[in-house]
């Protein structure tokens, strides 16, 4: 599962390669993944936008276009993306391909199709599911250890599973929560509920 981590170095990656690029053309393969909120048909809409900026909230990444347009990728339990020439074999997983002027494509590729990739207009980023929901980045120093307590306190139940939602601190998941919880000491159920009090 990509988590904040993983998704950073992506995001580096995807900043240093296609930001500034034209998409020429963008082909949904697996519709299960994709979300219209534009009303606009994606393939028709998108051709002709500038990949303006790259961004990460939690789990999430986000693509600015021209044209007041998003691409927002929610990546869940097995997506992941692969940029390539566009003569590479076509993997059957492949949910969304974007070519880009160069001879380049990204394509996002989800082997269960759990993630999600919304297209919609910039005002309309608060409706996609649970982006605006989130907490403080993980990955974002500002937080104290004070605040941390004070956002676990509306929370009961298995500590795992309140970091891993996100509303405490964005961007954690199964694989890191496990880790989190390991190096504070907490090995047992009984341990690792809430409140902190």
């Amino acid at each position: 599962m990509p988590e904040a981590p993983d998704l950073q170095v992506i995001k580096e990656v995807l900043i240093r390669r296609i930001v500034g690029m034209e998409i020429v053309q963008a082909k949904i393969v697996r519709p299960t993944v994709f979300r219209f909120l534009t009303g606009q048909e994606f393939a028709g809409d998108i051709a002709g936008c500038t990949i303006q900026s790259i961004a990460r909230r939690g789990k999430y990444l986000l693509l600015s276009l021209t044209g007041e347009r998003s691409l927002v990728v929610n990546p869940m339990l097995t997506g992941t993306f692969y940029l390539c020439a566009p003569s590479a074999r076509l993997s059957k997983r492949t949910c969304v391909v974007l070519a880009f002027s160069d001879d380049l494509e990204l394509r996002y590729i989800d082997d269960r199709q759990m993630g999600r990739v919304y297209y919609v207009s910039s005002h309309q980023l608060d409706q996609v599911p649970g982006l605006s929901e989130q907490g403080p980045d993980v990955l974002d120093d500002s937080v104290t250890f004070d605040q941390f307590k004070a956002r676990l306190r509306p929370y009961w139940g298995e500590i795992k599973g309140v970091l891993a939602r996100g509303a405490v601190l964005a961007g954690i998941g199964n694989a890191y929560s496990d880790e989190i919880l390991f190096d504070a000491g907490l090995f047992t159920l009984s341990q690792a509920y809430l409140p902190v009090r």
